[in-house]
């Protein structure tokens, strides 16, 4: 379970990353250059892609970082995962959900399926 959870851990190290120089460092080290990321609000590829919408959670959420929930499932070479967005400020949570993820050889996530299970209101 060792590939999953570093893969989990490098997933919410590059979402909790602070500023456009750490989230692509953090992006380079958990994901491929062409790797995927599709959820009910987005859908991008490559480092670009996912540090713009990563940038744009920390613009939409100050103050909020993902948490993962519960362990990591794995198997072959995809993974799940549950989090939440959590405010570090007062603990509350207006979204969380699910992710399956696709590892590369190296380890690190070439896909990513996200599934919201809550989302704040527009």
């Amino acid at each position: 379970m060792t590939q999953y959870n570093t893969a989990a851990e490098r997933y919410f190290a590059a979402w909790n990353a602070d500023g456009a120089e750490a989230i692509a460092k953090a992006v380079s080290e958990a994901f491929t250059e062409d790797a995927t990321y599709t959820d009910p609000l987005v859908d991008v590829a490559g480092h670009e892609g996912l540090a713009a919408v990563i940038a744009g959670a920390h613009e939409q959420f100050p103050g909020f970082e993902f948490r993962q929930k519960g362990s990591v499932d794995g198997n072959h070479h995809i993974a799940r995962f549950s989090w939440d967005l959590v405010s570090t400020a007062d603990g509350s949570s207006p979204a969380g959900g699910s992710d399956v993820i696709t590892l590369a050889e190296d380890g690190r996530i070439s896909s990513v399926s996200g599934f919201l299970d809550r989302a704040p209101e527009a």
